[in-house]
């Protein structure tokens, strides 16, 4: 059957009447995100919840949240509790969550982790969620009325901090798309702080990379990152964190990209096993649980960890691409800005924001002060005020008698006819209008704030600072600088095995496979020779030797030559090319550069130094000031991780003092002098250090001390026949 009344119209003509509204709709009120750092959805959500109490009190049910948030957001239960999840602490999505949670909220980081239905989960707001609300009772936004008409809504939230910044956030429009990568929010603010101080400022000495909450490290590349930060596109490479368990001779990774997810990594290893392309893998788990994410790879004996792991970074999500694309909707048109453009919208935003809660504070003040001023106007007669009331015989007639008995209008009659009568006394009216020179100053300073730009910037540099001092972490993804990624070389061919170092008095050093040493331990030294100390470690770990010259020699274990018991070993003197008054005091070997070095000097100082200040990404021969040189060196010792030892420290004047090593804070920097442990006393020195095992003493405890530094005790008489005898030994 035809069909009747058909109108012609050109597709361009539809397209443009029908489908553009739907596009500016899903750009403007759905997927951008702006300056304030959230979308529409977000902002009714925390506003909600926000308005239920939930920034103070306890957690409520999602269930009950995803209910009123429909009171703002038509869009459905389930949409609502999808931005919910992600907005939360259990979900890891965000590097700072705005909501606070219990219960299982699934993981950003796994694909097929279910999250919990919204009855059985429990939300409540972090306490972040104060400064992003911070004044918005105080006219600091605009407010519109919601989908209905029956409540009002705010169009943007007063943050106090450029949130825009600091958490990830996606969306997908019509046409156009944001991708926003997080920073961490103390470098956030800091940059804030720097840009409002100087708009030329530098920001890439404050902000120094991005931040996700996945952690991982982070690929720097300094070309691309400036390129970022001045255009608001381009992409970093991110790549995942993982260790080697040597007792079961797997590899267990513990965190990875943010773009990616541990199923995706799974599914690519499995495939790339079918395929042949590695043979080192026996077995994959992905071991996920309660403590955090964690996949692992069980590998063959002979497998090289860290050769694996390069083949795996190239072939699979373990490392990946973030891509940025700054889109924000700036005053409801959608712009790509760079760092510096962002910060200057959000700056403009903050100063209106914080210019509307002063004229706020001052109408406010303003009110108070004026009715204080009729209050005032009353103490001049009391009793005038009281009989102007008594012989009025209309309720109507009171507050107009009183605007003519004391020349006051109509708001400040009110106030006043409002007071008790037990009130209406010199005493009580005193002390409310003491509060008048107080007020008149606190107006006329709000009122030069409000002319002063400078005034309003500094207010915004108190905010940041305090939001640094209370919300401020460390970085979770951790910088690693392009030239110092490792790319498969002829070290990871390197064999691997167990050995053990020998380091004689004489400075011989002996590298003696253990297989080597079951058929013949009985070590040659030369005349006189002895071994002083004996490491067992691998034939891929680092050796330091450190010398009386405060360097400390690296060298790989593995360009050391193999020896037998029945030979002298290497000279190190030659080997190292040493000084002629140079001498080697002291080698530890290392595979991880864990621990810490323990320096003790004369002076009564212990530097404890950690051994990732010795850690180098380039194959340095030598390091200069390994150890801090201005006072003798009378003692060193490796101490391993979480490693503590009872040590005897002895004085010029004979006195002990027995201390534990956990009582020493570690240091970052080699040249430290550390912390006083022996007090001087009459000019008295530390002349040696000893373990305790190694010192024979009838009550250790006398000598022994919780709290360092301490002078330490006289030595007994018959403790030091005991050490005499024992040297004699």
């Amino acid at each position: 059957m035809p069909m009747k009344n058909l109108i012609e119209q050109k597709i361009t003509d539809t397209l443009e009447s029908n489908y553009m509204p739907y596009a500016m709709s899903v750009i403007i009120s759905r997927a951008i995100p702006e300056i304030d750092g959230f979308k529409p959805s977000h902002r009714k959500l925390l506003y909600t919840m926000y308005k239920m109490g939930l920034l103070a009190g306890n957690k409520t049910k999602s269930a009950n949240v995803v209910g009123q948030t429909m009171k703002l957001n038509p869009h459905g239960d389930t949409p609502i509790y999808e931005t919910l999840v992600r907005l939360t602490r259990g979900n890891s999505a965000l590097l700072h969550p705005f909501i606070d949670s219990k219960g299982n909220f699934g993981k950003q980081y796994s694909r097929d982790m279910a999250y919990a239905a919204p009855r059985y989960t429990e939300v409540k707001l972090d306490k972040l969620c104060g400064e992003i609300f911070k004044d918005i009772d105080k006219n600091t936004v605009d407010f519109v009325d919601n989908y209905d008409g029956t409540l009002k809504e705010p169009t943007l939230l007063p943050t106090t901090f450029p949130n825009i910044l600091v958490n990830s956030n996606q969306g997908i429009a019509v046409g156009m798309a944001s991708n926003m990568c997080s920073f961490n929010l103390k470098e956030v603010c800091e940059t804030a702080i720097a840009y409002l101080k100087n708009e030329n400022a530098d920001i890439g000495k404050t902000l120094k990379a991005p931040d996700l909450s996945s952690g991982g490290q982070l690929i720097y590349n300094e070309k691309d990152i400036n390129h970022i930060y001045n255009t608001g596109r381009g992409s970093f490479k991110l790549r995942s964190k993982y260790k080697f368990d040597k007792k079961n001779h797997c590899i267990e990774i513990y965190e990875i990209p943010y773009s990616t997810t541990s199923e995706a990594i799974i599914d690519k290893i499995i495939e790339l096993v079918k395929a042949g392309k590695t043979k080192d893998i026996t077995d994959i788990r992905d071991e996920t649980d309660l403590n955090g994410l964690k996949i692992t790879l069980d590998l063959k004996r002979n497998a090289d960890p860290d050769k694996l792991m390069n083949i795996l970074f190239k072939l699979t999500p373990l490392q990946d691409s973030f891509s940025c694309n700054f889109n924000i909707l700036i005053n409801g048109q959608p712009k790509v800005l760079g760092i510096k453009g962002i910060l200057r919208e959000w700056t403009a935003f903050r100063i209106n924001c914080i210019k509307r809660q002063v004229a706020f504070d001052v109408e406010k003040k303003s009110q108070r002060l004026h009715l204080l001023n009729g209050l005032k106007k009353i103490l001049l007669d009391i009793d005038k005020a009281i009989k102007t009331i008594r012989d009025t015989e209309q309720e109507a007639d009171v507050i107009p008698n009183l605007m003519h008995a004391f020349d006051i209008d109509e708001k400040q009659a009110e106030f006043i006819a409002e007071i008790k009568l037990r009130n209406l006394n010199k005493e009580y009216i005193l002390k409310r209008t003491n509060d008048i020179d107080h007020l008149e100053k606190e107006i006329a300073d709000l009122q030069a704030t409000l002319q002063d730009e400078k005034k309003v910037k500094n207010i915004m540099i108190k905010q940041l600072k305090e939001v640094i001092k209370h919300y401020g972490r460390e970085r979770c993804t951790e910088i690693i600088h392009e030239h110092h990624i490792e790319e498969i070389t002829a070290e990871h061919l390197i064999e691997d095995y167990k050995l053990k170092l020998f380091f004689t008095h004489h400075h011989y050093l002996k590298k003696i496979p253990l297989t080597s040493l079951r058929g013949n331990s009985d070590q040659k030294l030369k005349d006189d020779d002895a071994v002083i100390q004996e490491i067992e470690t691998g034939n891929k770990a680092d050796l330091l030797l450190f010398s009386n010259k405060h360097t400390v020699y690296k060298l790989k274990i593995h360009e050391i030559n193999d020896c037998k018991a029945s030979s002298l070993g290497e000279y190190l003197p030659n080997l190292l090319h040493l000084d002629k008054d140079e001498e080697i005091i002291y080698i530890v070997a290392t595979d991880d550069y864990q621990g810490h070095m323990l320096f003790a000097f004369d002076t009564g100082k212990i530097a404890k130094i950690d051994m990732a200040g010795y850690a180098t990404k380039t194959n340095r021969k030598k390091l200069a000031n390994a150890y801090y040189g201005k006072a003798k060196l009378i003692y060193l010792t490796y101490l391993g991780i979480d490693e503590h030892k009872d040590l005897v420290a002895f004085s010029s004047i004979d006195k002990v003092l027995i201390f534990n090593t956990a009582g020493v804070n570690g240091k970052a920097t080699r040249g430290s002098q550390g912390i006083q442990v022996l007090n001087s006393k009459k000019g008295s020195t530390m002349v040696s250090i000893k373990s305790l095992e190694d010192v024979v003493f009838e009550d250790a405890n006398y000598y022994r001390t919780k709290n360092i530094p301490a002078t330490g005790r006289y030595i007994k008489q018959e403790d030091k026949m005991r050490e005499q005898l024992s040297l004699l030994d």
